[in-house]
């Protein structure tokens, strides 16, 4: 006899509704962070506003500073209030963050809306991550999460066209005006559509409903050990079960790949307009360099999701890290016009889809009651380097070394290729440990 909650089979098609939300959102959340790296030479040049390259780079760190604390909030809220109240609520966050830029009179008004939005932006990014993760079929959790990947870097490419054609013309607070929309656009949608995650609803003691949306989207049954334990010491717990005898070595290497990962992402996005320009490309080059790496950026999650699904993400992840290194040093040089829109398009290519793939590499470190709280602790500690890059860029800005930041980058790649290879060693070793203790 067939129960009413017996899912249909799992497929993309059947997740389809929860993923293109958070694929919408996920959109919102890469305009709004590639906003202020598109514009960034606008405000240099409005004289009148008083922002240095110095106080452009502190500024970048503090929204990553922001977006660190909301990734580390909500990976250990999300049982409490669940993830569909907390993805809606940080977009509304980064949406008001966007706002307060568009009226700010100062750069250190400007630096307090960048905060706000990066309190929105880091919270959305793991959420939306567990959430895909959660409802992907079977054996495509690599290809699914490379999918919503593509969307950041849409969202990224929007972000350029807006700071290369409203800017000039309406001038750059319109552009943060343009990065409130999402408040109006996507929360109704979220709220209305998106499901709650049936592990987030098991822990809350509501098994039928948690069964049903299980079923209605061709998920397996919910088990128990695969929800969040409740209340704070359930937080607290999933937490302390990051440093379990399993994952205890391997936290460490995540937390340190992420770093490399996010720094080169957000010091790239941040800077990369700002240093071309200085490099001798003109303006409109020099934030169109942007746009090619979103591009590549596209590419490279389509082309890492599919590779990482069949020879694992760590592997990928660890070759992509190395790509990236070596075109950054590539950017080093002053190669003609068309040979740079190349490099950076391929380094776009390897550039994030680097990270992407430390993030769908923890799907196989945790359970998937730990899942929530191991991705927000990935991302969150990762902000660190999130926080170095735009500051470095500043520092080097302001002294006139700029291209010593592609030399970081480089380095950044290296170590961050290094720290992930090193996963699944010391995830064996730690294996054969406890086997050990337990014999």
């Amino acid at each position: 006899m067939t129960s009413s909650f017996d899912p249909p089979p799992h497929s993309f098609r059947s997740v389809f509704p929860v993923f293109a939300l958070c694929w919408l959102a996920v959109f919102f959340d890469g305009m709004d962070i590639n906003i202020y790296g598109a514009v960034m030479p606008h405000i240099l040049d409005d004289h009148g506003f008083g922002l240095t390259p110095a106080d452009a780079g502190t500024i970048g760190s503090w929204t990553t500073f922001g977006m660190l604390i909301g990734a580390l909030a909500a990976g250990n809220l999300t049982d409490w209030l669940g993830r569909r109240p907390l993805l809606a609520g940080s977009v509304t966050v980064f949406s008001l963050g966007s706002a307060v830029c568009a009226l700010a009179g100062s750069p250190a008004m400007l630096g307090a809306g960048r905060f706000l939005a990066g309190l929105g932006l880091g919270g959305l990014m793991p959420l939306g991550l567990a959430m895909v993760m959660e409802f992907a079929p079977r054996g495509r959790v690599a290809l699914a999460t490379g999918l919503l990947m593509t969307s950041y870097h849409a969202g990224g490419m929007a972000a350029t066209v807006l700071g290369m054609t409203v800017a000039p013309a309406a001038g750059w607070r319109s552009v943060f005006w343009a990065g409130a929309l999402p408040a109006v656009i996507a929360v109704p949608l979220l709220w209305k559509l998106l499901p709650e995650s049936p592990g987030v609803l098991l822990a809350r003691g509501q098994g039928e409903r948690a069964r049903a949306v299980a079923a209605r989207y061709g998920l397996p049954r919910p088990a128990a050990g695969a929800a969040p334990a409740a209340g704070a010491k359930g937080r607290w717990a999933a937490v302390r079960a990051l440093f379990a005898h399993e994952s205890r070595g391997t936290t460490p290497l995540l937390w340190l790949a992420s770093f490399c990962g996010l720094m080169l992402v957000y010091g790239m996005s941040t800077w990369l307009p700002q240093l071309m320009r200085t490099s001798g490309y003109g303006l409109t080059s020099s934030i169109s360099f942007l746009m090619v790496i979103n591009a590549g950026g596209i590419v490279g999650m389509l082309v890492a999701g599919r590779a990482a699904d069949r020879f694992g993400p760590v592997r990928v992840s660890a070759v992509w890290f190395v790509l990236t290194a070596v075109g950054a040093l590539l950017l080093k040089s002053h190669l003609p016009l068309a040979v740079t829109y190349a490099v950076v398009a391929v380094t776009g290519v390897w550039l994030y889809s680097a990270q992407a793939m430390v993030y769908a590499a923890t799907n196989s470190v945790y359970r998937e009651s730990e899942r929530a709280a191991g991705l927000g602790w990935v991302t969150g500690v990762g902000r660190t380097g999130a926080v170095v890059g735009p500051w470095l860029g500043g520092v080097l800005a302001a002294s006139g070394h700029q291209s010593w930041g592609f030399t970081a980058f480089a380095l950044a790649g290296f170590l961050g290729a290094t720290a992930i290879a090193l996963v699944p060693l010391v995830a064996r070793e730690s294996a054969v440990a406890v086997a050990r203790a337990e014999a």
